[in-house]
């Protein structure tokens, strides 16, 4: 493997919704959203109203349980739930049920390790933890993010039982990016627990960062493809930064329409940079 290789650090945090679940993480409504009449398919709990009382879906921790064993990762028999605060229009709630490793709590797994093979070079990717968390709200555009004139909020999916996989950052190439995801993939079908078919049944949040430098994140990228291209256009800008002296640290989001990376944000990155 290049030194050039041995510059980049990935780690990657992929959120896979568990298609075959028949209701929510927290509540009895039904996850078969996908062409169903916006804002049909919610209730209290899952629209975060006073005096609603969730109440954690058994067959979450099954399926939960059959990847953790797949990936062999080390179970926790007690783990704890969090809020995560933050106000965007896709949480009613104001606040994220999710899991935490740190502060005193557990995810539902640590550990584990997926094996890839790229360039007929086998290595192990380390996981860090796997854990549990709510799927937000669905917004929806008209035409693009950058362009539409208004944003519309489908609530359906709030609350669809996400799993989230966290790799260490030890991936070194978008390639093998790209290998871990498909390794991933079907290891995920094997233990039946999803379709990762269906669109928005995979969402991807990539980490990167060139000789210790700051990271940035490249987030919800959905398909494997997209990942090994937003890598590599991120490893181009980031060096062609290293070049002028900074590296800033952003955080950008895909659009297939308009290109790897949130136009708007790349222009606005590329201009501040031209200052240094």
């Amino acid at each position: 493997m290049s030194s050039q290789n041995n510059e980049v650090i990935i780690g990657l945090e992929v959120h896979i919704q568990l298609t075959n679940l028949k209701t929510k993480l927290f509540c009895s409504c039904s996850t078969n959203y996908r062409g169903a009449e916006p804002n049909t398919f919610v209730c209290p709990i899952c629209l975060g109203l006073p005096g609603s009382l969730p109440v954690v879906n058994k067959k979450v921790v099954e399926f939960a349980t059959r990847l953790a064993l797949a990936l062999d990762c080390k179970i926790n028999h007690k783990f704890w739930f969090f809020r995560k605060n933050y106000h965007y229009p896709d949480l009613p709630k104001g606040f994220q049920i999710t899991q935490y490793n740190k502060a005193g709590g557990k995810a539902f797994a640590d550990g584990g390790k997926i094996t890839i093979r790229v360039n007929n070079h086998k290595k192990e990717v380390l996981l860090n933890r796997i854990h549990l968390e709510e799927d937000p709200a669905r917004l929806v555009h008209k035409g693009s993010i950058a362009t539409s004139p208004f944003t519309l909020v489908d609530y359906n999916r709030s609350g669809v039982c996400l799993i989230e996989i966290v790799s260490e950052p030890v991936i070194d190439t978008p390639e093998e990016a790209r290998e871990f995801l498909k390794q991933l993939k079907s290891i995920v079908q094997y233990t039946g627990i999803s379709d990762l078919d269906l669109q928005g049944s995979v969402r991807v949040d990539a980490n990167i960062s060139i000789k210790g430098n700051e990271r940035s994140e490249v987030k919800n990228i959905n398909s494997f493809k997209e990942v090994e291209r937003a890598l590599s256009y991120e490893i181009v800008r980031q060096k062609n930064a290293l070049k002028r002296g900074k590296i800033l640290t952003i955080i950008a989001t895909t659009d297939a329409r308009l290109g790897i990376i949130n136009l708007k944000l790349a222009a606005a990155v590329d201009a501040l940079q031209s200052l240094l």
